[in-house]
């Protein structure tokens, strides 16, 4: 089971997807901030850093591979779940390979999401 209440940070330049997620995560007991872009995300990151990020690999700007890496190169331990619309194999494997916790593709399964944010938050024993 996912720690109750749960902040998790949606990154998405979709204002469409920033909504409907942030509907479903909030019907799933989770708090929700979403963010328009990845340098928003990084600017707000240290004042409260999110149990799980959901992130779009594809965005204008800071894109999702970059804040996945900036995460790592300043010791923040979020779980992130790397989402996209473009299945890429290149990208897919570029991603895994930094131990994301999930890599989904849009549109995004509710149900297989909340598992993922489940899995990803739940406290090692």
């Amino acid at each position: 089971m996912s720690e109750e209440g749960a902040l998790v940070a949606v990154v998405d330049d979709e204002e469409p997807i920033r909504k409907a997620l942030s509907r479903l995560l909030r019907l799933a007991g989770f708090k929700v901030e979403t963010f328009a872009s990845g340098s928003e995300f990084l600017e707000a990151l240290p004042n409260d850093p999110p149990k799980c990020v959901i992130l779009d690999l594809h965005m204008p700007g800071i894109d999702g591979f970059e804040v996945e890496s900036r995460l790592t190169q300043a010791d923040f331990d979020i779980p992130v779940i790397a989402i996209t619309g473009r299945d890429a194999l290149k990208d897919r494997e570029r991603i895994l390979e930094r131990g994301v916790a999930a890599f989904l593709q849009k549109p995004l399964d509710g149900e297989v999401l909340v598992a993922a944010i489940t899995a990803a938050t739940k406290p090692t024993p």
